[in-house]
């Protein structure tokens, strides 16, 4: 099988983590008879510096045209002063509204040699955490209008939160159908008692649990959520949110499992096209210096396999690669524990793919 790939590396350690994700495809490729062909597209402070946009219409043809996208990350300090149009992480938002990218999965599962690294004590982190948040990603207060403007002789800014009733259907029937597939348990997270989108969010979701009665249902307020995640995350199976609260919990939930390194992530459309991507920032201080963690890239690339290519077989040989190596003890600096192999970036990939 041949599938076109737009690979997005992107600034900072986003090259070096890439090269690597795309090591262990290639492996793959081999081992199963297939054929990924991938074509490169600058994105973020990269872009900037050689278009003077964070991406081209060019390359945005390019994510188009691919059956897939790959991506590092983007931004560092380099470009914090560029106007606001243009600053790297338009880009994101630009791939996400034109791709239709409006469900962003975000699994948080502590792997067991890891779990030193927690900072949760044994009794709570219980048999092992293994959760997944749906994250909305194309509405609400990060695609609204926005406005600074002076009133009464100073500064006064506007931010627009705002959710149609289809989009917040859309996102609900992505976290049921996935609730499903996994332990049949979907929280729904809102600020329902202040925020009219909120009460919106809740009276939708109230009239999809009853075409998935199969699935058990409740409703939990944001401030909450973050409190328990916390106190008892193993509670939780799929939770389900809009934008802003899925990227403040999820970065949140990413740290019970020891390192941001770790978690991968996948943002799909109504189709089989899906961007895929550590949930991990483009780390300018350690970028270049081959010590940055693969594992969320490489981990990334197993949920392309398998969401957007209908690969299980190939997916599950990367994730069981990866516990491989765990099991061997090696680890990156991030993740490094007492009597384990430090290895590089670099190295990482390289023990994965021997390990396919």
């Amino acid at each position: 099988m041949t599938k076109n790939i737009a690979v997005l590396p992107g600034d900072g350690i986003g090259p070096e983590i890439i090269a690597e994700a795309i090591k262990v495809l290639n492996k793959v490729a081999e081992k199963f008879g297939h054929e990924f062909k991938f074509t490169y597209v600058d994105i973020g402070g990269c872009s900037i510096d050689k278009y003077g946009v964070p991406i081209t219409e060019d390359g945005m043809e390019k994510c188009k045209n691919a059956h897939s996208v790959l991506l590092g990350a983007v931004g560092g300090p380099k470009w914090d002063g560029c106007d606001p149009s243009i600053r790297p992480e338009k880009a994101l938002l630009k791939v996400r509204k034109e791709l239709g990218l409006f469900a962003n999965l975000r699994p948080t599962k502590l792997f067991p040699q890891l779990a030193d690294a927690s900072p949760l004590k044994e009794s709570v982190m219980g048999e092992g955490i293994d959760l997944l948040i749906v994250r909305e990603l194309t509405g609400g207060v990060y695609f609204g209008d926005r406005d600074t403007s002076e009133k009464n002789g100073e500064l006064v800014a506007t931010d627009i939160m705002s959710y149609s009733q289809h989009e917040i259907e859309r996102i609900g029937r992505v976290a049921f159908e996935t609730a499903r597939k996994r332990g049949k348990k979907l929280a729904s997270v809102d600020k329902a008692n202040v925020l009219d989108t909120s009460r919106l969010w809740r009276k939708i979701m109230h009239e999809l649990k009853e075409e998935y009665s199969d699935v058990e249902y409740s409703d939990i307020l944001v401030d909450n959520t973050a409190m328990q995640l916390i106190k008892n995350p193993t509670q939780f199976d799929v939770l389900v949110t809009e934008n802003m609260f899925g990227d403040i919990l999820s970065d949140e939930a990413s740290m019970l499992t020891g390192s941001i390194g770790m978690m991968p992530s996948a943002s799909l459309s109504e189709g089989t096209l899906g961007m895929y991507e550590p949930i991990h920032g483009s780390a300018p201080d350690i970028a270049g210096q081959n010590i940055a963690n693969s594992l969320g890239t490489i981990l990334s690339a197993a949920m392309m396999l398998r969401y957007s290519f209908n690969m299980a077989d190939e997916a599950d040989a990367i994730e069981g690669a990866v516990n491989s190596v765990l099991d061997k003890g090696y680890r990156t600096a991030d993740i490094m524990q007492d009597g384990c192999v430090r290895l590089g970036c670099k190295e990482m990939g390289d023990a994965v793919s021997d390990c396919i």
